[in-house]
This record gives C-alpha cells, sequence and structure tokens, in this order.
C-alpha cells in the first residue's frame, strides 16, 4: 500500500518537475516528508523565517520515495542529503538558504507578498524564453555538460526565430515594456 502511495506520488511530483511553466513553492512552517518533496520538485522555493524543512521517514523505517532521495541530492549536494535523510534532522530557513534548497526567506508575514513579486517576475519575461530556460537546464544537468550545451544553443536557435525575441529587441530599443505573445 505505501509502495504504491509513494510510486503515485513520485509521479505526481514528476509531473510538477516537468510541468512547462514555472512553479513557485511558498513554504511557511514545516516541509516534512512529502510536503518537501513537493517544494523540492518545485523550480523555485521561497521560505518564510519559521519554515523548516526534512525528510524524516527513516524514523518510520523507511525512505523518501516520492523523489526526496535524488531532488534533495540534486539541490544540497550528496553529503548534506545523505546526513539529512540517515539522521531526519530538520533543516531551518537559514540553513536551507545557505544550502541552495531556497532561494529565498522572508517574513512570515510577506511571504505571499514574495511569492507574488517572483510570479509577477517571471510573468513579465518572454514566456516561450521562460520555458525553454526550464527544459535547457532540467535537460541539460541530467546530461554530461557538451550535451547541455548544444541543448542550450538549439533553444536558443528556436528563440532567435520566435516573434517574443523581435518584441523584445523592439522594445528594449523603444525603452518600452514588451508585449510578449509566447509565440
Amino acid at each position: 500500500m505505501l509502495d504504491a502511495l509513494a510510486s503515485v506520488m513520485q509521479a505526481v511530483y514528476d509531473e510538477v518537475e516537468a510541468f512547462e511553466k514555472p512553479t513557485v513553492a511558498a513554504v511557511n512552517g514545516y516541509a516534512l516528508g512529502g510536503g518537501c518533496e513537493l517544494a523540492m520538485a518545485c523550480d523555485i522555493r521561497i521560505a518564510s523565517e519559521n519554515a523548516r524543512f526534512g525528510q524524516p521517514e527513516v524514523a518510520l523505517a523507511i525512505l523518501p520515495g516520492a523523489g526526496g532521495t535524488q531532488r534533495l541530492a540534486r539541490l544540497i549536494g550528496k553529503g548534506r542529503a545523505l546526513e539529512m535523510i540517515m539522521t531526519g534532522r530538520l533543516m531551518d530557513a537559514q540553513e536551507a538558504l545557505s544550502a541552495g534548497l531556497v532561494s529565498k526567506v522572508v517574513p512570515q508575514e510577506d511571504l505571499m507578498e514574495a511569492v507574488g513579486e517572483t510570479v509577477e517576475q517571471l510573468l513579465a519575461k518572454g514566456p516561450l524564453a521562460v520555458r525553454l530556460a526550464k527544459l535547457a537546464v532540467q535537460a541539460g544537468y541530467e546530461t554530461d555538460q557538451r550535451t547541455g550545451l548544444l541543448i542550450e544553443r538549439l533553444a536558443q536557435a528556436v528563440l532567435f526565430t520566435s516573434e517574443d525575441k523581435r518584441e523584445g529587441t523592439s522594445a528594449f530599443l523603444e525603452k518600452r515594456e514588451p508585449e510578449f505573445g509566447g509565440r
């Protein structure tokens, strides 16, 4: 039963990670086990000062089964991930920031405003460029650097022929805000 649940959760979190649009996690309070794994599946993680992260499954004689062993190691490094997973130790927001698990820590009352500002920044950019940047980083990270650079070059070639690139360049030269169409 638990194995089936972990398999379903892993599939759902894989979908979150692979979603073509950027995802932003707002972490307020405890993000343990599956909650931490869901946050790690998102592209950007912003935490309130009272956030705590952990993979305490070993206390139940299981391990993080929804992608936690893989995503945590890729985000904070193998050694830190092993220590957290094998001991079940929690990480506070400031340590999560230092380790690279989150990109920003804000006071609890400012969390949703900070997330909103990040979302606005994403929405102001060329949607095709954001989508292909996400794809290039994710696909390139899973392979060797030479292949990653090829993926980057191909994504850039697509963008250089886009209407959004022409609009972005025109808006820059005309000193106005661009009106991207995602094409």
